[in-house]
């Protein structure tokens, strides 16, 4: 059995008419004239297959069939209200979900502060955050599977707009032990000896070369010991003695008892912290996102 398709103008002016039992009043809060008003009824109740009012000089009353209608209307009315709303709150960027891939690090300096203010301005929105390195955010973004990524050192890659939100230097990580702790400005080439830990180049090209840069800068060939795919493993290698790191300067919340960390000299290198996103993305959750980070810069 087909279902009778009943326009939502013709269940509002039905309502307003069981409010108001009287055409003129019901017209005039529509806005609009009395014989539209009553076209309106009559092509609901040619739908519904039976009158919905008794019409007489002077009263409007609703029938069984209109009495049996009228809480189906109201309910139907409103949650196309509510589903409007909740489209408009979507629509505009103010409620729905977003995915967020973040570095380790960032999650000691930038993330917090981000993540709470955009709470704040957005309370309807629903943060999905995901750790991860540089490398697999410029794969998930690619692939649909975060819609923003917090990353250290973007690289060049078609199909994403990036934009630097913070730029800061390298600090040497060091077992608290270490000879070189003594010391609040440790030379580079002083860590000719030293085995270095790092995140390996896949998970970070570009901080990785950055890091070796320092090294060759200073004069020698860096000895490459332990690696960790997060800066918190690298500075728990550290402390465990298995050689010295070079690192952003983020890292030193990384409050660990065995380790000291030092600034370096020369301090000329920078690592730069960026926001990225598919450039063609319209999501309008995207762009009220990256306005909050924008204003938090």
């Amino acid at each position: 059995m087909d279902r009778p398709e009943l326009g939502l103008q013709q269940l509002h002016a039905f309502t307003v008419l069981a409010e108001e039992l009287h055409f003129g009043r019901a017209a005039e809060r529509l806005g609009i004239a009395q014989p539209p008003l009553s076209q309106q009824i009559r092509r609901l109740e040619v739908k519904v297959g039976h009158p919905l009012f008794t019409r007489g000089p002077g009263r409007v009353a609703l029938t069984p069939a209109g009495n049996e209608l009228l809480p189906a209307a109201l309910r139907a009315l409103d949650e196309v209200a509510v589903g409007l709303d909740a489209a408009r709150r979507v629509g505009s960027g103010a409620a729905g979900r977003i995915r967020i891939g973040f570095s380790a690090s960032l999650a000691l300096t930038l993330l917090p502060g981000l993540l709470s203010a955009h709470r704040d301005r957005c309370p309807g929105v629903d943060l999905e955050i995901r750790e991860m390195t540089t490398a697999p955010q410029v794969t998930a973004l690619r692939e649909h599977v975060i819609d923003i990524g917090l990353l250290r050192e973007p690289p060049d890659e078609p199909g994403l707009s990036t934009e630097t939100i913070l730029s800061e230097e390298f600090v040497v990580v060091l077992p608290a032990a270490h000879p070189l702790a003594a010391r609040r400005v440790v030379p580079v080439e002083a860590l000719a000896d030293e085995p270095l830990v790092l995140l390996p180049r896949s998970a970070g090209p570009t901080v990785h070369s950055r890091i070796l840069d320092l090294c060759h800068d200073a004069g020698f060939e860096p000895r490459l010991g332990q690696q960790a795919v997060e800066w918190q493993t690298v500075c728990a290698l550290v402390e465990a003695g298995l050689g010295v790191s070079l690192a952003p300067a983020s890292i030193r919340r990384i409050r660990l008892t065995g380790v000291a960390y030092r600034r370096i000299e020369p301090n000329t290198a920078r690592t730069t912290v960026a926001m990225a996103w598919r450039h063609d993305d319209r999501n309008p959750l995207v762009s009220r996102f990256l306005e909050t980070v924008r204003g938090a810069s």
